[in-house]
C-alpha cells in the first residue's frame, strides 16, 4: 500500500476566506479523509454534530479530577473552516475525523498564557511578525491586516498567501510543550490516514500556526512497502478518579465576538456572517444600515454620510471592496462630532471598554449581530439537565412566578436549597430578592423573582460537568472555588463560601470548608476579613434553627480560633493611617457578641478579654478608633468600673484631631452602654462624653465636628432621639428631643450640596486624584 497525497490547509478560526478555501479544496480534491483540528474524543459523535442544529453552537469540554478542574469551548458557526470541513467533507463522501487531543487534556490546561478557549491564534502570542506586517500595510490591528490581505482580497492565490503568512508568524519560534504534544498527536492521525487512504487524497485542516510543524512531522513516508497500515491513534481517556468529556451547547455571536472578550476569534461575527453569505459589498451596506437603525431606535442622531465616507476610505486605502474597518471608521466619522475619551475599539486589540461613546457601542453591537444557536431536539444532554427539569416539576418551580418561601417549613427549605444550588451553578431562571444574607441574619423567609431564561440550556449543559445532580454539582463548584482561591483567599472569602454551602444544604462540603476556614483563621493577618468570618460562623452557631447548624461543635472550634486570633492581632496594632477602620470595628463587634453569647465554646474568657481591652484603651500608640473600641468593649462585657484607667483613656482622646475616630470606635462597640444609666455613684458614658464636648472651645469644636458627626452616625435615628432626650434631662431642660435633630437648612440646598460632592468625587476618580476608599 503506497502513500496518499496530503494537502495541509492552515486556517484562521472563524475566517470566511479560509472557510471558502476549504470548501473549494474539498470539492476539487474529493479526498478520502478530511482531518480537522478538534477533540478526537468527539469522533464517535460526529453524527451528533451534524444533526441539523441552528448555528452557532460549541463543543463544550470538561474535566474534573483531584488535581484540577478544566472547561473549554470550541465554537462553530457557518463560516468556521472546521465546520465547512465537516459538512463539505461528509457531503463529498470523505471520512471525517477530529485529530487533536481532547480539550480537557493537560496540553491545553497547562498553557502558559492561561487561554480560556480551545482555539488560541498565533497572533496573540507571536506578535513580532504581525507588528512588521501591520507597519508594512499601515494598519492598526491584526484584524485589519487580516481583512486587507485575505477577506476582501482576490481569492486567487489565497492558499499561497496563507502559507506565507503562517510560515512568517510561526517562523523559528519554539512552541510550548502543550502545542508540541498536540502537533505530535495530530501528525500521528495524518500518517494513519495516509496509510489507509489507498492513494486517494487526504486533506488536513488545522490552525495556521500548526501547519509548518505538521508539514515537517508528516514529511516522511507513512508506511514501509509491504507493511500493515499504521493504526489509528488511541484517544486519551481521563485518569482513574477523574471525569471528562464533551457535550454540544448553544452559542451566540455575542459570545464569539472579540469585542466581548473572546480571545480566539474575529470581531463582529454578524458582519462576517453577511460577508460569508453575500460578499463584502452586501456586508458593508448591511452594517451601515443596521447601525443607523439602532441609533434612530435610541433617538440618537444618525447621519447618512457614512456611505460616502466609507467608499472614500476604501479607495484611499487601496481596498478593492470596503473592508470592515472602512465601514466602522466611516460610521465613526459621520456619527461622532465630540471628543472621544478613548480610542475606537476596532483600532486597538482588546474588548470594548466601559464608558464608550453611545454611537461606538451601537456600531459594535450592530457588527456583533444577535444570532443565537439552537440544538436539534435529538441532541444528547448530560444527566443534570434532565434531573433539574424533573426537580423543578416536583418542587413546583417550573413556572414564571414570584416565590415566597418559608424556610421553617420543610418543603420551603427544600425549594430554597434547590434554587440556591441553581444560583451557584449559574443557571438563569430565578433571582433572590430577600432572604438571610449571613449567619446572624434572623430572616426565615426568602423571595425569588423570575428572570429571563436566555442561555439556560447552555448553562445547564456546562454545569453538567460538575455532577449528575444539582446538589452534587453545586458542592463540586464550591469545592473548586475553595481550591481555586488557594492561599490567596482570606478568611472572609472562605466564610462566604461556607454560607453558600449552608444555603445549598451541602453538609459534607461545609465541614471541608470549616477545616479550610480554621486554617486561614490561624494564618490571617487582617482583622477585617477575620471579623467577617467570625460574624458568619457566630450567626450559624447561635441562631440557626433553619439550616441545622446551631451549637455545632466544629463551628465552636472555628469560633474559638477566630476570637483568639483577633485579640492577638489587635493588641499588637500600632500606628497606621488616621481615620476609622470600619471592618476592624465590625470584627471587634463580632468578637464582643461571641464573648457574650458563645462563651462556652471559647477558651478566652470575658474577664481576660476585658483586661486585654483595658490595655489597648490606655495604649497611646494604638489607633484612636481601636482605643475607643477597646473601651467600649470593656463596658459591653460588663467589666467592673476602673475610673483611673477610663480617665486616662478619655484624656488621650481629648485631642480634637483624634476625638471623632476614638468616639466612632467607642460607639461601634458600646452604643447600648452610652444610652444606659450608670450605677449609683458612677458616671455614665454619656455624662463623660458630654463633659468632654462641653469643655471644648468654639474653634476646637468646629475642628472636631465632622468627625463627631461621623461617629454619631452609628446611632440609628430613634437612638439619636434618645441621646438628645438624655442630654435635655441632664440639663433639667424641657423640650422636644426630636426638634433638636431637625435641621433648619433648606432641604434643596442640602440636596444640591450632596450632588456637588458626588460630582466632585466622580471627577477626582476619573482623573485618579481621589483618596483611597
Amino acid at each position: 500500500m503506497s502513500d496518499a497525497p496530503v494537502t495541509l490547509l492552515g486556517v484562521r478560526h472563524h475566517s470566511p476566506a479560509c472557510a471558502g478555501l476549504v470548501r473549494r479544496t474539498i470539492r476539487a480534491l474529493r479526498p478520502a479523509y478530511v482531518l480537522v483540528e478538534g477533540p478526537a474524543d468527539m469522533n464517535d459523535r460526529i453524527g451528533e454534530l451534524l444533526l441539523g442544529h441552528e448555528l452557532p453552537i460549541a463543543v463544550f469540554s470538561h474535566y474534573r479530577g483531584t488535581d484540577r478542574v478544566a472547561t473549554s469551548w470550541a465554537p462553530l458557526c457557518a463560516y468556521s473552516p472546521e465546520w465547512v470541513a465537516l459538512t463539505e467533507g461528509r457531503a463529498a463522501g470523505a471520512e471525517v475525523r477530529f485529530i487533536d487531543l481532547p480539550a480537557w487534556h493537560h496540553a491545553f490546561t497547562d498553557r502558559p498564557d492561561g487561554a480560556a478557549n480551545r482555539y488560541a491564534d498565533a497572533e496573540t502570542r507571536y506578535s513580532r511578525a504581525t507588528e512588521r506586517l501591520r507597519a508594512r500595510y499601515r494598519v492598526d490591528t491584526v484584524d485589519a491586516l487580516w481583512d486587507r490581505v485575505f477577506e476582501i482580497a482576490d481569492p486567487d492565490g489565497l492558499r499561497d498567501r496563507l502559507d506565507a503568512y503562517f510560515a512568517l508568524v510561526r517562523g523559528d519560534t519554539e512552541a510550548d510543550d502543550g502545542d508540541r504534544a498536540r502537533e505530535r498527536y495530530m501528525a500521528s492521525w495524518v500518517r494513519a490516514a495516509v496509510a489507509h487512504a489507498d492513494n486517494r487524497p487526504v486533506l488536513v485542516v488545522t490552525g495556521g500556526f500548526h501547519q509548518p510543524a505538521l508539514r515537517a512531522l508528516t514529511a516522511a513516508p507513512a508506511t514501509t512497502p509491504g507493511a500493515e497500515p499504521a493504526a489509528w491513534p488511541p484517544v486519551p481517556a481521563p485518569p482513574d478518579g477523574a471525569v471528562g468529556g464533551s457535550f454540544l451547547v448553544p452559542y451566540s455571536f455575542r459570545q464569539m465576538d472579540a469585542f466581548a472578550g473572546y480571545q480566539s476569534g474575529m470581531p463582529s461575527p454578524g458582519y462576517y456572517q453577511r460577508l460569508w453569505d453575500e460578499g463584502p459589498e452586501a456586508a458593508a451596506k448591511t452594517l451601515r444600515r443596521t447601525v443607523v437603525e439602532r441609533l434612530r431606535a435610541r433617538h440618537l442622531p444618525a447621519s447618512t454620510a457614512a456611505h460616502t465616507l466609507t467608499e472614500g476610505l476604501a479607495a484611499l486605502r487601496g481596498h478593492p471592496h470596503p473592508a470592515r474597518v472602512d465601514v466602522l471608521d466611516g460610521l465613526a466619522a459621520a456619527l461622532i462630532t465630540d471628543d472621544l475619551d478613548q480610542p475606537l475599539p476596532w483600532n486597538t486589540d482588546g474588548p470594548l471598554r466601559p464608558g464608550a461613546h453611545p454611537a461606538v457601542v451601537e456600531t459594535v453591537a450592530a457588527g456583533t449581530g444577535e444570532r443565537t444557536g439552537r440544538l436539534h431536539p435529538d441532541t444528547p444532554l448530560p444527566p443534570l439537565v434532565h434531573q433539574v427539569t424533573a426537580e423543578e416539576i416536583r418542587l413546583g418551580l417550573d413556572g414564571d412566578r414570584t416565590l415566597d418561601l418559608d424556610l421553617t417549613n420543610p418543603r420551603g427549605l427544600e425549594r430554597s436549597r434547590f434554587l440556591h444550588q441553581l444560583r451557584i451553578l449559574g443557571i438563569p431562571g430565578h433571582t433572590r430578592l430577600t432572604g438571610p444574607d449571613h449567619g446572624a441574619d434572623p430572616r426565615d423567609h426568602e423571595t425569588w423573582e423570575p428572570r429571563p431564561r436566555t442561555g439556560r440550556d447552555a448553562a445547564l449543559t456546562e454545569a453538567g460537568a460538575y455532577g449528575a445532580r444539582p446538589d452534587e454539582a453545586a458542592a463540586a463548584v464550591l469545592t473548586h472555588r475553595l481550591r481555586d482561591t488557594g492561599t490567596a483567599a482570606d478568611a472572609g472569602t472562605t466564610a462566604v463560601l461556607l454560607f453558600d454551602a449552608v444555603l445549598c444544604g451541602a453538609g459534607t462540603l461545609s465541614r471541608d470548608l470549616l477545616d479550610g476556614l480554621a486554617h486561614r483563621i490561624r494564618t490571617t493577618a487582617d482583622p477585617g476579613p477575620l471579623g467577617r468570618a467570625l460574624a458568619v460562623v457566630l450567626g450559624l452557631w447561635r441562631h440557626d434553627r433553619v439550616f441545622g447548624t446551631a451549637r455545632e461543635p466544629l463551628l465552636g472550634t472555628v469560633l474559638d480560633h477566630a476570637v483568639d486570633r483577633l485579640f492577638h492581632l489587635v493588641e499588637g496594632l500600632h500606628g497606621g493611617p488616621p481615620g476609622v477602620d470600619v471592618p476592624r470595628l465590625r470584627a471587634l463587634t463580632a468578637a464582643r457578641d461571641a464573648l457574650l453569647h458563645a462563651a462556652p465554646a471559647l477558651a478566652l474568657t470575658p474577664e481576660t478579654a476585658a483586661a486585654t481591652a483595658a490595655r489597648i484603651a490606655r495604649d497611646r500608640h494604638a489607633p484612636a478608633d481601636l482605643r475607643g473600641a477597646a473601651l467600649g468593649l470593656r463596658r459591653a462585657l460588663g467589666a467592673p468600673a476602673e475610673p483611673a484607667g477610663e480617665a486616662e483613656a478619655f484624656a488621650a482622646a481629648a485631642d480634637p484631631a483624634v476625638l471623632g475616630d476614638w468616639l466612632a470606635g467607642l460607639l461601634a462597640l458600646a452604643r447600648e452602654e452610652v444610652l444606659r444609666p450608670a450605677p449609683k455613684g458612677e458616671q455614665s458614658l454619656l455624662d463623660t462624653l458630654d463633659g468632654v464636648v462641653t469643655t471644648m472651645t468654639d474653634d476646637v469644636f468646629l475642628h472636631a465636628l465632622p468627625a463627631l458627626r461621623q461617629a454619631f452616625a452609628f446611632f440609628p435615628p430613634r437612638e439619636r432621639e434618645r441621646v438628645a432626650q438624655l442630654l435635655l434631662d441632664r440639663r433639667n431642660l424641657r423640650g422636644s428631643a426630636r426638634t433638636l435633630l431637625r435641621t433648619t437648612t433648606d432641604p434643596l440646598l442640602l440636596a444640591r450640596a450632596a450632588a456637588l460632592e458626588e460630582h466632585t468625587d466622580l471627577l477626582l476618580d476619573r482623573h485618579a486624584l481621589g483618596a483611597p476608599r
